[in-house]
């Protein structure tokens, strides 16, 4: 049995990422490979323009959501790499509000953001299956707390469930879809 299959303990993570974990409910990795689709039906009948659309002044438009989506998880599953390895190094934070704007999101193809998007989701559930029981187990710290692999397995599908209600209670409304 995958030690994916149970759940982190509230020790394995910071107690910000518990809203993230929640929103997972069974095997994480059947998360990360289903949220592509979902992604791509909520998607496919958008304008570039309406991928500018942002659903409320100072947000972030919805080219920019999904390269921060991008973004988290190549930070999280660097994380859970680094960790799954036996790394016993203290790894920082990093500021999405600074990564958002330096992404230049909003001059690039939706298509491109997509493309990009399968690519690296492919690259995180080809890492995240490399683990045996013991990479999982792992734990390390990032952002100065405690995080284990397991955890992440669970925080990165749980970051994209967040986002991608957003794109259906708030962007997709906002668009008049």
């Amino acid at each position: 049995m995958s030690s994916f299959l149970t759940p982190p303990a509230a020790s394995e993570y910071a107690p910000f990422y518990h809203t993230y974990v929640r929103l997972i409910f069974g095997e994480p990795l059947a998360a990360l490979r289903e949220q592509p689709r979902e992604l791509r039906r909520l998607t496919e009948d958008l304008t570039e323009q309406q991928a500018l659309g942002r659903y409320a002044p100072g947000k972030w438009s919805l080219k920019e959501m999904l390269v921060h989506m991008m973004d988290t998880e190549r930070v999280f599953a660097y994380r859970a790499l680094r960790i799954g390895r036996g790394d016993p190094t203290p790894l920082p934070g990093f500021e999405q509000d600074d990564y958002v704007p330096a992404s230049d999101a909003d001059s690039r193809p939706l298509a491109d953001i997509l493309a990009e998007y399968d690519a690296v989701r492919a690259a995180t559930l080809a890492l995240f299956e490399s683990f045996n029981p013991a990479a999982i187990s792992r734990q390390g710290t990032a952002s100065g707390q405690p995080v284990s692999v397991r955890a992440l397995a669970y925080i990165l599908p749980g970051h994209e469930a967040h986002h991608l209600n957003l794109l259906r209670e708030r962007y997709l409304p906002a668009l008049g879809k």
